[in-house]
């Protein structure tokens, strides 16, 4: 499989070389958007599909519901379709849930502030069971109203003890995470702005459902909705069990499958290594899904990898194009051996997390980097000559992009040396 190839796929297939019409649609082609940064989300989008503004992509998350932001890969925060989802909290999150609970339990025993928490297993229980209920019965809330409900959520850690960074906190956040890993509640509308990275929680059931009835409750999502806590069980559940057929059931080795193949499609072919590093699987987990597969093996240029058996033929290669991604873009993160399109500039691109800021890509490599000014502009700078029609072409981007974000002033959460030099700050 050469070079060019491959850069072809990732063009065609992220939809970078010509745009889609629907989010949606945008999202299937990566599997997944990352979203541990709001503005990412939006910016993915709009890079991929046609005459996309914020409100289209809210209304996909937060009407429709026809996407669902959730813990997955890596232990990091992604958006995808709902069915994907469903492959994500079998395949991965799960086994996140099991790691976090137990360090959970560990620190509720041994760094609880001002005390430690006797018996932390059944107290977590208990509290996790009573902050669902709490949520049923208002149907929305954010953390501090769930805190006022149950105040077991107060409770504080006592982290790094004796050291310069020692800090003391509440377990609300720990808990909420749990209750999401875990699938039981979902992060819903941002409590301010699209780039808010404070949420109103929902059950997951109640928000599947309403999605797919189309009676999605977001436009006020603090107000209860009555008495949907009486019916609500108190035992601890270790499976959702979600009110639509859009989400399949699944067990932990069928979604590892249909995961592996999903991302084989849309980022391979690739080196195994590239899989287990985005799925965060361990090697016996990796092996398993793809013995179920039979991937064909794939080489290269010299370095061994697979594809879909089914998926050999070459893909057209499409008309020369240009696009702007933002920070963590899942194009950007799609592989962890990145050579083949990131070339020479990492240093510039990465931050020492390894966390990618914005960048300006020209047929399927990166060739650049931009950034959000305070005055509005966004600014870019090109890390190797592409030609005049090419620098003509990303500088008419960038003017769309500034244009697009109006008044919104986008700073990427993880900076990076390209993007703060740029920014000016």
């Amino acid at each position: 499989m050469t070079l060019a190839q491959r850069r072809a796929r990732l063009g065609v297939r992220h939809h970078l070389a010509a745009r889609t019409t629907t989010v949606e649609e945008a999202v299937d082609g990566v599997v997944a958007l990352h979203a541990t940064d709001p503005a990412s989300v939006y910016l993915s989008s709009w890079s991929r599909v046609h005459a996309i503004s914020v409100a289209d992509v809210e209304e996909a998350l937060y009407s429709r519901r026809t996407l669902l932001r959730l813990l997955g890969m890596r232990r990091t925060v992604f958006v995808t379709d709902v069915a994907t989802a469903a492959q994500v909290q079998a395949a991965c999150s799960y086994d996140i849930a099991a790691r976090q609970r137990r360090l959970l339990e560990k620190q509720l025993g041994t760094l609880g502030h001002p005390g430690n928490v006797p018996n932390p297993a059944a107290w977590l229980d208990e509290v996790m069971a009573s902050v669902e209920k709490a949520l049923h019965a208002r149907g929305s809330a954010t953390a501090q109203q769930l805190a006022d409900d149950e105040p077991r959520l107060r409770q504080q850690l006592l982290m790094s003890k004796g050291k310069p960074y020692e800090s003391i906190g509440n377990v609300t956040s720990r808990v909420l995470f749990q209750l999401a890993a875990e699938g039981h509640i979902v992060r819903g509308r941002p409590r301010g702005s699209w780039q808010s990275t404070q949420y109103y929680w929902s059950p997951l059931t109640d928000w599947l459902a309403e999605g797919a009835t189309g009676s999605g409750l977001d436009d006020n999502p603090g107000r209860s909705t009555g008495g949907a806590g009486s019916s609500h069980s108190d035992a601890r559940r270790t499976r959702p069990a979600p009110g639509t057929a859009d989400w399949p059931a699944l067990s932990e080795d069928e979604a590892r499958t249909a995961l592996a193949r999903r991302w084989l499609y849309a980022f391979g072919p690739a080196p195994i290594a590239d899989l287990r590093w985005w799925t965060g699987w361990n090697a016996g987990q990796t092996k398993k899904a793809l013995a179920a597969i039979g991937p064909a093996e794939v080489d290269l240029d010299g370095e061994p990898a697979i594809a879909l058996p089914d998926d050999l033929a070459p893909v057209p290669a499409p008309d020369p194009w240009i696009a702007l991604l933002p920070a963590l873009d899942p194009t950007a993160m799609g592989w962890q051996s990145r050579d083949w399109y990131v070339g020479p500039h990492r240093a510039a691109l990465f931050d020492r997390s390894g966390n990618i800021g914005p960048t300006v890509w020209s047929d399927g490599r990166i060739v650049g980097a931009w950034s959000h000014r305070p005055s509005g502009e966004v600014a870019v700078r090109l890390l190797e000559d592409v030609g005049v029609e090419k620098t003509s072409a990303v500088e008419a981007e960038a003017a769309r992009l500034s244009e697009w974000l109006g008044e919104a002033r986008v700073v990427p959460k993880f900076r990076t040396p390209a993007e703060k030099e740029l920014s000016g700050s």
